[in-house]
């Protein structure tokens, strides 16, 4: 199941950096960029100092604050790290502060089901509106392996615990988490495995900011290349 789920998630294309050091590089190759004359390749546009890392995983990210209430909120630049372990890069957010507590959290993938809720889920602070699962009219189901909520809504979700949280400053954090268990509904199964076209995940298109659905499969992975040799 986890090795699906890791082939699940490089397929949404997985991954990378942090928030807070990300602005920080941007602001930084904007200003090289702006001192420096920009060389052409060919007949291609150059597009400038900008982030083109897309499309990028919608992740659901799901905890409880100090007094129980679930929250969950959506982050893009995230994905796998080792082993079974994922990470991501988080701002100050309520979240990050749940995560400090807790040291736990389940993640999903938004999908195309559930765009509206999942988007408002990334507007939406949890600072300010306590009850954000009950509003979209979602529930959630508490994991029994961690302290952390299970969004029902969700068909996929991975059961975590934080094993390392790095201070960014300002209130952010790079975590890194273990998966502890993987917990799918039926119904996006085929022959006991996940189904991509029946989770049917969203990815965020950094460079329209729009989320797009995965297409159909074009290759095999380790297999296509293989005329080549």
């Amino acid at each position: 199941m986890k090795q699906t789920l890791f082939t699940l998630a490089a397929a949404v294309v997985l991954f990378s950096a942090c928030c807070n050091k990300q602005e920080t590089n941007n602001e930084e190759q904007t200003q090289n960029a702006a001192t420096m004359e920009l060389k052409n390749v060919n007949e291609r546009v150059n597009m400038g100092a900008k982030l083109y890392v897309t499309p990028q995983p919608a992740l659901m990210i799901a905890t409880y604050d100090a007094e129980g209430n679930p929250d969950v909120m959506m982050a893009a630049w995230g994905g796998q790290y080792e082993g079974n372990q994922v990470c991501f890069q988080l701002s100050s957010h309520q979240t990050t502060d749940n995560l400090r507590l807790n040291k736990a959290f389940t993640l999903s993938y938004a999908d195309a089901r559930t765009v509206a809720e999942s988007d408002y889920f990334g507007i939406a602070s949890g600072r300010d509106v306590k009850d954000k699962v009950a509003h979209v009219g979602f529930h959630c189901t508490k994991s029994q392996n961690v302290n952390a909520p299970i969004i029902d809504e969700y068909p996929l979700a991975m059961e975590c615990k934080v094993v390392e949280m790095i201070d960014r400053g300002n209130g952010g954090a790079f975590v890194v988490g273990e998966i502890v268990n993987a917990v799918a509904d039926p119904a996006i199964l085929t022959d006991g495995k996940i189904d991509i076209k029946k989770l049917d995940p969203v990815a965020w298109d950094a460079s329209s900011l729009n989320y797009i659905t995965l297409a159909d499969s074009v290759g095999k992975a380790w297999h296509s290349g293989m005329a080549l040799k």
